[in-house]
């Protein structure tokens, strides 16, 4: 899709339309259409919003705003498909690359990053498929379940070449590519999205 698309009504777009009543009558969810299926993920719990917080920090604190929660990601794998990663880095211009439905064309995104929840396999299996299908130069996992960090960058086909996993204690510094030189706290940062856990 090209920066010059212009937004399509709806009503020859059925999963859309579908997936837009579904987000208006469940507020707090999200919805995605992957692989011409409509996924629903719930609500995110206050761990999870903190540990994305806690990603996004130092790139509120370079002063880059282009670390944006929440904004569409059109997918090349579909006519309907589109995703909304928990945070997005992209390119200053984004505006200029939209495409439908409130998503945006992914040549202009350096960076997504996904906190798992109740239905984490989405994040560390389907979603490694579509984002390096769309071409995502660095894909980010703070991964809750098994309390790690993963770090996936070189998009091929429909994986990614690299594959850096980490664990608590060590410093990552993300790739180059991104725009600017960020270095995360594992520990931190997946202490901050720990569930509490009930007895």
């Amino acid at each position: 899709m090209s920066a010059a698309s212009v937004e399509r009504p709806h009503g020859d777009r059925p999963l859309i339309a579908e997936a837009n009543l579904i987000m208006e009558s469940l507020p707090g969810r999200r919805v995605e259409i992957i692989g011409g299926q409509i996924l629903v993920s719930p609500a995110p719990d206050g761990p999870h919003s903190e540990a994305l917080m806690l990603f996004a920090l130092p790139f509120m604190q370079l002063g880059l705003m282009r670390a944006l929660p929440g904004i569409g990601l059109w997918l090349p794998s579909g006519p309907e498909d589109y995703v909304i990663p928990d945070l997005s880095v992209v390119d200053d211009d984004y505006r200029e690359h939209l495409v439908e439905n409130s998503c945006y064309d992914p040549e202009c995104f350096r960076l997504v990053l996904e906190v798992t929840s109740g239905n984490w396999k989405t994040d560390l299996r389907t979603k490694v498929t579509y984002y390096a299908k769309a071409r995502i130069p660095v894909y980010v996992i703070i991964d809750r379940q098994h309390q790690r960090l993963h770090v996936l960058t070189d998009p091929t086909r429909d994986s990614y070449a690299t594959h850096h996993i980490h664990s608590p204690g060590e410093l990552v510094t993300l790739p180059d590519s991104i725009g600017a030189k960020v270095t995360l706290d594992v520990t931190q940062i997946l202490e901050a999205g720990r569930p509490k856990r009930t007895s």
